[in-house]
């Protein structure tokens, strides 16, 4: 389904053949429980959890639920959290800007809610930083997603999840501050993109 002119563009490009063997056996426990939600046409409710809910996670939910829309996947609802509140570094909205997404900063404040658009006709993404057990997100019912190995290593119970599946990512903000940044965490978007789109289009 469309995107956003700029988006589409580029998530088409994304070559989801560049996943090695050993990474896509790590995406198959989420592209199973995606599928079995499918098939007894139950929601799929994804909670995207790391450390601080600032840079991996929020990647991760956007992009999860672009690539829902784009493979006319229904039913799913993408949400973010962390073992401690912090806010959404302000690298990932301009990211997601160079991606071809329509930010929106909503709240100025020291945790700011933003609002991210993928689609014209679509409900915009809302995101900022916040527990996992935030009331805005779901209470049961969900699958918790790992995205940073310091929050799978220390979350080894996700109160409400059905199920707990680890998928970690390289933390760009090793790079903050230096002349790599803007490189890496347009590096870091585009694998997790590539690896949303493969998840997604797996299923039946």
């Amino acid at each position: 389904m469309s995107l956003l002119n700029t988006l589409q563009t580029f998530v088409d490009q994304l070559a989801t053949t560049d996943i090695s063997p050993e990474r896509k056996d790590i995406l198959q426990p989420l592209i199973s429980y995606i599928q079995a939600n499918k098939d007894a046409n139950k929601p799929i409710r994804l909670n995207l959890i790391c450390t601080h809910n600032s840079r991996r996670s929020h990647l991760s939910q956007i992009w999860a639920q672009t690539m829902a829309h784009y493979y006319g996947i229904a039913n799913v609802f993408c949400y973010s959290g962390g073992t401690e509140a912090t806010a959404m570094y302000p690298k990932i909205g301009e990211t997601l800007i160079f991606n071809g997404f329509t930010v929106t900063k909503l709240s100025a404040d020291d945790n700011p809610v933003y609002a991210i658009k993928y689609a014209q006709n679509e409900p915009a993404v809302i995101a900022f930083s916040k527990r996992m057990d935030h009331e805005f997100n779901p209470a049961e019912g969900f699958a918790a997603i790992m995205t940073c190995s310091q929050a799978d290593q220390g979350c080894p119970f996700v109160p409400g999840a059905e199920k707990r599946i680890p998928i970690t990512y390289e933390d760009p903000k090793a790079f903050d501050g230096t002349p790599e940044q803007d490189k890496m965490y347009k590096e870091r978007s585009k694998q997790i993109a590539t690896e949303m789109k493969y998840i997604f289009s797996q299923i039946q």
